[in-house]
Parts: structure tokens; C-alpha cells; sequence
């Protein structure tokens, strides 16, 4: 009970305090993150009290908080210190506990300089919840740009060179071979014969910047070629369709599943006509199986609070069992997670695991299956999402756990 009553013997010097409720109360979940933000850039200090409601928000009431809360369309309530002291007993007790937030993040997203916000999950997040972020692209990325940022967001990225599988689909397109030129350029510029030497060496070092602190995200099919693509290291895995060089045909054979951050013993499939990188993905994409958007759910595990604060941190929520959706990769195939990595989300009805974290030197790594959480089944060239129709979408609430992640006080795993 200690802890509680200096906490205690805290906020009765400032008196309020302003909360910020994450459970079904709250009218804009998504924004509320935002706030939660902004706050930390004016050097302010955030409780964030996991499993509490939801995982709220607890922080000094300044006026400049209330005024942003109305702004943004965000609910908060005014905590009286007799109260305070009712909600740190609670979490004393319960399967709860405090994450003292420090600072704001600084976010960088990867992604080629045409894209537009509405082709990724995480720009459209952050966008929505009002969270800056900065851009960057292979150039950055080999310049020694990465160590700038505390947190980096992979684009829907294809790290092994095939420009997405889409070619049987598209490669006829206009946009198809605008971007085939794009990359061919930019590969040449940097002193790289082919797209896939280049996008592999932008894997490595994203992996440096990963094991020298950084917190790494991605989703959909940035998460599975950017492994293969460490897993290949110097081989050729591309199909002469996209470089003009055979593939070596032992490829399969000489990946190194030691160099991957989740993924081991999977199988390529190199056929330029199948849409698919390999195995991890599940269902496969080639051949989805797919229950409808009324019928696919995932569920996220509960882990205690006071031992596993990370995963705790990663998973807040106001409910646990969220709507399945799909993408290029929807989810990781189970059995070919490596068994070190924490599993955060799953289909409890089959092999598909949506949402996994990981540690690899002194920083971390968390990839979320399937495309957009708000759009079922999303198409190249489908309109983008409105999130002021989901501002309390459960699905992007697992996005924004991961930005405020960086900002918490590191403490002691106590198992």
C-alpha cells in the first residue's frame, strides 16, 4: 500500500485531476489518445492506469487539458482527491497497475513520398488522432536518419523486392509501373544493382535501429517480407520477372531463420503468379478462407499487470474480443511464430495469430496482422476509411496503445 499513498500524498498537493475514461463511456476513444499526447509534449507527466476502465488516462487538470478534451470531442471527468485515492486502492488490489508516461515520442512513418495517408492503418490513426508524425524513405533510412526517431511505423512495405506479389494482378497498370520505375531509381541512386539488394539492406538496418533502442511497428505485409527479407540476407529470393536475374534455385535452403525478429521455418513461395510471400500468412491469400466480416473475430490476452506491463500496455481495450480484417497478410500462421515471441491476439478457432510482440536487443518490435481494422476486406483502390465513423474502433485503439508505448517509464519485469 505504500506506493498508493505517496501517489496519494501527491495529487493532494495539486488536487484534481482530470481522467480520461477508455471503457464504453468515452465518446471518442481514438482522440482521446491525441490529447494523451499533446499533453506529454508540454512536458506533463500521464498515469496511464492499465486495465482501469479501459486503460485510462489519469493527469493534473490544467485548463489547457479541459480545453482540448472539448475540442476534440473527448469525455474526461474531474477526480476529487478523496476519490483518487479510491481508484489507487482499486488497482492495488485488482489485476491493474500505473504506467507513468515521461514524454512524447518522437514518430517517424516509412513510406514512399507518394502514398497517401489513407493507404496505411497507422498514418490514418495518427491523422485522426491529431499525433505528429514525420516521413521518411530508403534515402533517410541509409543516411543514419533512424537513431532521430524513437518510434518507427513500417508501411505496407514489401522488403523482398516483388513489389508486392501484385504482379499477375497488375502489372499491366499504370500505377504498377510507375512504382516499379520509383524503386528502380532510387535503388540506383544508392548504389544498388536490383530493388531487392536495396530493400534488404534497408531490413538490416532498420534491425540495427531496432536493437539499439528503437520500437519498431508494422502491419499486413510489412510484417512477413520484412523477415523473409532478413532471413534471405544477400541471396536473390526475386523471380526474374523482377529484377532480370534468375532467383537462386536453393533459396529456400540457405535462409538463415536466425536473422528473422518472429518468423522461423516457413516456406517461400516464389512463383511471380501465386499473390503470396510464403507460409506465415493465415488464411494465405492466394487461397483466403474467409468467414465474412459478420463471422471473423480475434481475441486479445489478458495478462497481469503488475508482472507483464508491456504486453498489458499493448493490449488495452474496452472490450476483448475484436472484428477480424484482412490484408495482404491478415494473420501469422502459429506454428510459424518462434516461441520466445508473446502472442497478444489470436483466432481462438484456428492457427492465425493477428497481434504478437517481441524483443530484440535493447528495443522491441510489434506486428499486427491485416490491412485496416475498419475495412474488412480492402481493395486497391477502395475509398479510404472515415474514422469519424470508428472513433471508438477497438481495432485502431491496439495501433495507438503502440505510439504512447515508448513514452512509459521502463521498469522491472518482475518475472
Amino acid at each position: 500500500m505504500k506506493k498508493i499513498y505517496v501517489l496519494f500524498l501527491v495529487s493532494l498537493t495539486y488536487g484534481q485531476k482530470i481522467l480520461i475514461p477508455m471503457d464504453q463511456t468515452q465518446n471518442d476513444h481514438l482522440k482521446a489518445y491525441g490529447v494523451a499526447y499533446h499533453t506529454l509534449t508540454k512536458n506533463i507527466n500521464i498515469e496511464w492506469l492499465l486495465n482501469y476502465r479501459g486503460g485510462s488516462f489519469l493527469m493534473d487538470a490544467h485548463e489547457f487539458i479541459h480545453t482540448e478534451c472539448r475540442l476534440r470531442g473527448v469525455g474526461f471527468e474531474l477526480i476529487s482527491p478523496d476519490k483518487m485515492l479510491t481508484i489507487y486502492t482499486e488497482i492495488e488490489q485488482g489485476n491493474m497497475d500505473i504506467v507513468l508516461l515521461e514524454k512524447s515520442p518522437k514518430i517517424a512513418i516509412y513510406t514512399p513520398p507518394n502514398k497517401q495517408p489513407w493507404d496505411d492503418a497507422v498514418t490514418l490513426a495518427l491523422t485522426y488522432a491529431e499525433v505528429n508524425y514525420e516521413t521518411l524513405w530508403d534515402e533517410d533510412v541509409l543516411q543514419g536518419k533512424l537513431s532521430e526517431y524513437d518510434w518507427l511505423h513500417l508501411h505496407h512495405e514489401d522488403f523482398t523486392g516483388q513489389y508486392g506479389k501484385f504482379y499477375r494482378s497488375y502489372h499491366n497498370s499504370q500505377w504498377y509501373r510507375d512504382q516499379q520505375r520509383q524503386y528502380e531509381g532510387m535503388a540506383q541512386r544508392l548504389g544498388f544493382s536490383s530493388v531487392h539488394e536495396e530493400k534488404k539492406s534497408i531490413a538490416r538496418t532498420i534491425k540495427a535501429y531496432v536493437g539499439e533502442g528503437g520500437f519498431l511497428f508494422a502491419m499486413c505485409s510489412a510484417s512477413d517480407s520484412y523477415d523473409i527479407a532478413l532471413a534471405m540476407e544477400n541471396k536473390d529470393g526475386a523471380h526474374a520477372v523482377f529484377d532480370g536475374t534468375p532467383i537462386d534455385p536453393k533459396i529456400q535452403s540457405k535462409l538463415d531463420f536466425s536473422k528473422t525478429f518472429a518468423f522461423t521455418e516457413f516456406k517461400l513461395l516464389s512463383d511471380p503468379m501465386v499473390y503470396e510471400f510464403s507460409d506465415i500468412d493465415y488464411p494465405p491469400s492466394h487461397n483466403p478462407v474467409t468467414r465474412g466480416a459478420e463471422a471473423d473475430y480475434f481475441s486479445l490476452f489478458e495478462f497481469s499487470a503488475k508482472y507483464d506491463p508491456v504486453p498489458t500496455m499493448l493490449t488495452q481495450n474496452h472490450v476483448s474480443v475484436i472484428k477480424g480484417f484482412m490484408g495482404q497478410s491478415t494473420g501469422f500462421h502459429k506454428k510459424r511464430i518462434k516461441s520466445h515471441i508473446v502472442i497478444m491476439g489470436e483466432d481462438p478457432a484456428s492457427d492465425q495469430v493477428k497481434y504478437l510482440h517481441g524483443n530484440f536487443g535493447r528495443g522491441t518490435f510489434t506486428f499486427y496482422g491485416g490491412h485496416d481494422p475498419e475495412d474488412y476486406q480492402h481493395f486497391v483502390g477502395d475509398p479510404p476509411t472515415d474514422l469519424k465513423l470508428h472513433r471508438n474502433s477497438p481495432g485502431y485503439r491496439l495501433i495507438l496503445n503502440n505510439i504512447l508505448f515508448p513514452a512509459a517509464r521502463k521498469k522491472e519485469r518482475k518475472t
